[in-house]
């Protein structure tokens, strides 16, 4: 119930429009009402000039009119309908529109963590499937449902005007009604709620098939991950039979009951009028006032049910909703200082939890007292084995992650402190598997700048080495890439993305292995470019082949979360055997220790 409460919140900037179609839905009741009264005097006019075998001029006038007034009516209740179904569809687009923009910030404001440990399918299933249950709902169905309890109420005050004993026996089925809708919603609704999640993991799959498309053909896995795909449609479609079943059981048993009271009217209420106790048209009226009554009463199971599945999408979409951020954010935040980009780490340890949807899990410790000091304005190469936490390093310059333990400082202040935009728009990040959008080579280029002039984007791209190829395509810069990029060879994707962070303008710049898809020639040239850029970003370089490496004026080593040597590169070859290790597989080991000319150790 406090889902389906929270849910009516969200009718609040509706509200003279849900009030206005709420009046139409109960003048189109009254009106509706009135059509079973004006039938049977109509009828009764007729019997009456059927007695006399003949419509006198009394009798034809009345007949006449309400004939008349039945049309009126008619037409009344119809444009009174159109109006109730446009205002309902402004609710609910309106409130459809509020949810999804809602939910859509709310995810922007969620930190890492959340979405490594949540699946892509299980958001996107609230962003869609359960958001599309909510506004169907709150947009008409909660209506109609309003609409129904009106239709009832007339119609049951009609039918005790008429005759409150007769009234008695049709309504005697109405409590075992309210009883069974009640315990239908009970067993409804975990039921449906288990279908919405079913739905979900159904979307996961596949879209983790369509996004691992290239890896599924490679290794031949299509039969595979049908059968993985049709475990999960089994799964659905046996949930989605449980809930069926229990429709099955209530819905027809809701309809059935109300119709008991027709048998009672038809044979006592045929007899009063046999017995002139009730009129012909008295007894048509009643007649149509019950199936009035009925008609609601047999929709109810169908109104409850989706009731029951708004609420249960509801309680999905406010399960994420309720997801706090959990990253600190400075009460007072400083602006960025002045500076050149120097970056400290101070005692720094990383653990970083599941904390997804379902739950929290602590995560192990990835980074051990990690002390590392950068200077600005250098070029600083991080090595290490895989699994070494060199990423995880990195990723805590930008807040991606925060530290368990120990400091991030930037130009002498704690990144925490600081505005989180302001940071980020100062650090620039380069994965090794880097992401562009399905958009434009200019566009993905411009990302962080999209007021860039087009002179800024091409020289984004010389620096990035990527002009050659862009203006070697059919489009040039306004070549469309396909999603993620995928029309593109790796070492394009890879500087696309160096151009776009070049663009930027980052007083801290990092390289995540951003460069491991390019030729040794192309990454020399591109490094090259990136030490005579002015103003010299910060470079904080992940590498794993020496040819890189040299670039850097320092270098540290991280083994299993610490840092074993650290310093230029006679005092790290010295001190690592990771990092001897590593130029003595490259031809050259003996210039090893020796930096690029301009880089001085």
């Amino acid at each position: 119930m406090s889902s389906f409460l929270r849910l009516l919140s969200f009718l609040r900037p509706y509200r003279k429009e849900v009030a206005g179609s709420t009046l139409l839905a109960v003048a189109a009741v009254g009106v509706g009402v009135a059509i079973p009264y004006l039938s049977g005097e109509a009828i009764n006019a007729i019997r009456q000039g059927a007695a006399h075998r003949a419509l006198h001029g009394h009798d034809l006038h009345r007949l006449q009119l309400y004939a008349g007034l039945i049309a009126a009516a008619v037409c009344l209740r119809w444009l009174l309908t159109v109006g109730r179904r446009l205002l309902g569809g402004r609710v609910s687009l309106g409130v459809e529109y509020d949810l999804r923009q809602l939910l859509f910030a709310h995810l922007q404001r969620l930190e890492l963590a959340f979405f490594d440990a949540s699946e892509t399918g299980q958001l996107l299933s609230r962003l869609t499937v359960d958001l599309q249950a909510v506004r169907f709902f709150l947009g008409y169905g909660l209506v109609f449902l309003l609409q129904s309890a009106a239709w009832i109420l007339f119609a049951a005050a009609a039918l005790l005007a008429i005759d409150p004993a007769l009234a008695g026996a049709a309504l005697a089925p109405v409590p075992l009604v309210v009883l069974l809708a009640r315990h239908y919603t009970r067993i409804a609704r975990p039921a449906l709620q288990e279908v919405q999640q079913r739905v979900a993991e159904l979307t996961a799959e596949a879209e983790q098939a369509i996004s691992g498309i290239r890896v599924v053909l490679a290794f031949a896995r299509e039969q595979y991950l049908r059968s993985r795909f049709a475990a999960r449609v089994e799964g659905v479609f046996q949930q989605a039979m449980k809930a069926t079943r229990i429709e099955a059981r209530y819905n027809p048993t809701l309809a059935f009951l109300p119709q008991l009271g027709i048998t009672a009217v038809l044979l006592w209420g045929g007899e009063q009028v046999v017995q002139a106790r009730l009129s012909l048209g008295a007894f048509t009226a009643f007649y149509f006032y019950l199936n009035m009554l009925i008609a609601p009463m047999r929709m109810l199971g169908v109104f409850l049910g989706l009731g029951q599945r708004a609420a249960a999408s509801g309680a999905r979409i406010f399960q994420l909703l309720d997801r706090e951020p959990r990253q600190r954010k400075a009460p007072q935040p400083k602006p960025l200082p002045a500076g050149e980009g120097e970056l400290c780490f101070k005692a720094v340890r990383l653990a970083v939890p599941r904390e997804g949807l379902e739950g929290s899990e602590p995560g192990e410790e990835i980074l051990h007292g990690v002390d590392l000091r950068i200077p600005g304005g250098s070029t600083f190469a991080l090595i290490g084995p895989s699994g070494s936490g060199k990423s995880s390093l990195l990723a805590l310059v930008a807040r991606l992650y925060d530290p368990t333990a120990g400091r991030v400082l930037l130009d002498g202040v704690p990144v925490d402190a600081l505005d989180l935009t302001a940071l980020r728009s100062a650090v620039a990040y380069v994965a090794q598997e880097p992401f562009l959008f399905s958009a434009t080579i200019a566009e993905n280029i411009a990302y962080a700048r999209p007021d860039a002039s087009p002179a800024e984007i091409r020289r984004a791209a010389e620096l990035a080495q990527a002009a050659t190829f862009i203006e070697r395509l059919p489009d040039g810069y306004q070549t469309r890439v396909g999603e993620r990029g995928l029309t593109l060879s790796g070492g394009q994707r890879q500087r696309l993305a160096i151009a776009r962070a070049i663009l930027a303008q980052p007083r801290v710049l990092i390289l995540d292995d951003a460069t491991s898809a390019l030729d040794a020639t192309t990454e020399r040239q591109l490094l090259a470019a990136l030490a005579d850029a002015r103003p010299a970003p910060t470079v904080l370089l992940v590498a794993q082949r020496p040819s890189a490496v040299r670039f850097a004026q320092r270098v540290a080593v991280l083994e299993e979360g610490r840092v074993v040597a650290a310093g230029s590169h006679r005092q790290v070859a010295a001190a690592s055997p990771f990092y001897r290790a590593l130029f003595a597989s490259q031809r050259g080991a003996g210039r090893a220790a020796q930096p690029v000319a301009g880089r001085a150790a």
